[in-house]
C-alpha cells in the first residue's frame, strides 16, 4: 500500500510541472489596464493619422517670407476641410522648382519621421512652402497704383496691417517692379509678407516651365497643390493665435471675366 501511495503522489507532481500557476486578482488587474492602455494608444495613433490625412496638419515655418505674420520656427495648423480665398495664408506643394536646389529642409530620425507621418509632430517636408493669396482665378493683379499700393479688380490693397516692417517701423513696399497679370483657370497668385525676402508668384513671372508650356505658368500655383489654409499659430505658446483675413480683401470684387486658359502677364519677362 505504501508503494502505491508514493505512485500516485509522483503521478500527481510530475502532471502538474510547466502548468502556469493560477493567476491572482492583482495579476489579472494589471492585464487588463495594458490590453486597454494599448487599446488606447493604437486608438489614438488611428485617429491621428485619420485627422492628418482629412481635416487638419501641422507645418513647421522654415523661413521668414511671412513675417512679420509668421516667424521662423512657428508650427502652424492648416485645415483641409475648408476652401480657401483671397487673403489666406495658404500651404501647398512647390509648383514649379520655387524652393531651389540649394534648399534643404531639417530632417528628423526615424521616430521623429513617425511621430511626423500621424500628425504629432509638424510636417517638416521641402516640398511645401507658405504664402498669401493675393490673386485667385480670373483676378486681375496690379503693381502698382499711383501711391505704390497693389490693386484686385481695381481696387487696391491696404496692406499695412501685415506686411513686414523693416527697422524705421515702415512696411516694406508691394512689389519693386512694375507688373499686371490674370490669374488662369485653377490657379492662384500668391506672395510672402516679408516681400523683400519672398521668391513668390512675382518672382516666376519669367521662368520657362520645365516640362513646356507658356513662359510664366508656373508663377501660379495650381489649386489642386494647395493643402489648405493655415488658420492657427499653436506654438511657441507665446505665439499662439489665430490667423485670419485681413478685412481689406473683403472690399474685393469678384472677376468681371471667366478665368482664362492661359495667364495673361505684362509685361513679358518681368521677374522680382
Amino acid at each position: 500500500m505504501r508503494r502505491r501511495h508514493d505512485e500516485e503522489v509522483a503521478w500527481v507532481s510530475e502532471s502538474r510541472i510547466g502548468e502556469e500557476p493560477p493567476r491572482t486578482g492583482v495579476g489579472r488587474r494589471v492585464g487588463s489596464v495594458v490590453k486597454e492602455l494599448l487599446i488606447v494608444v493604437v486608438g489614438a495613433v488611428v485617429v491621428s493619422s485619420l485627422l492628418r490625412a482629412f481635416v487638419a496638419q501641422p507645418f513647421v515655418i522654415p523661413s521668414g517670407s511671412m513675417e512679420d505674420t509668421l516667424q521662423i520656427d512657428d508650427k502652424v495648423v492648416v485645415q483641409k476641410v475648408t476652401d480657401f480665398s483671397r487673403g489666406d495664408v495658404v500651404v501647398f506643394v512647390d509648383p514649379g522648382d520655387w524652393l531651389g536646389p540649394e534648399y534643404e529642409a531639417a530632417e528628423r530620425g526615424p521616430a521623429g519621421q513617425v511621430l511626423e507621418f500621424i500628425g504629432i509632430l509638424p510636417d517638416t517636408s521641402s516640398n511645401h512652402l507658405i504664402k498669401r493669396v493675393i490673386g485667385m482665378p480670373g483676378d486681375t493683379v496690379h503693381c502698382c497704383d499711383d501711391q505704390g499700393r497693389l490693386s484686385v479688380n481695381g481696387v487696391p490693397l491696404e496692406e499695412e496691417d501685415y506686411l513686414y516692417r523693416g527697422d524705421d517701423g515702415e512696411p516694406v513696399a508691394p512689389a519693386d517692379v512694375p507688373f499686371t497679370v490674370v490669374v488662369p483657370r485653377d490657379r492662384i497668385f500668391v506672395m510672402g509678407d516679408h516681400r523683400n525676402d519672398s521668391r513668390d508668384s512675382r518672382c516666376h513671372l519669367a521662368d520657362v516651365p520645365a516640362a513646356g508650356g507658356p513662359i510664366g505658368t508656373e508663377a501660379f500655383v495650381p489649386v489642386q497643390n494647395v493643402v489648405g489654409p493655415a488658420f492657427l499659430i499653436a506654438a511657441p505658446f507665446d505665439r499662439f493665435q489665430r490667423l485670419t483675413v485681413p478685412d481689406t480683401f473683403a472690399r474685393i470684387p469678384d472677376p468681371a471675366e471667366p478665368a482664362p486658359e492661359q495667364a495673361v502677364i505684362e509685361p513679358e519677362g518681368v521677374s522680382c
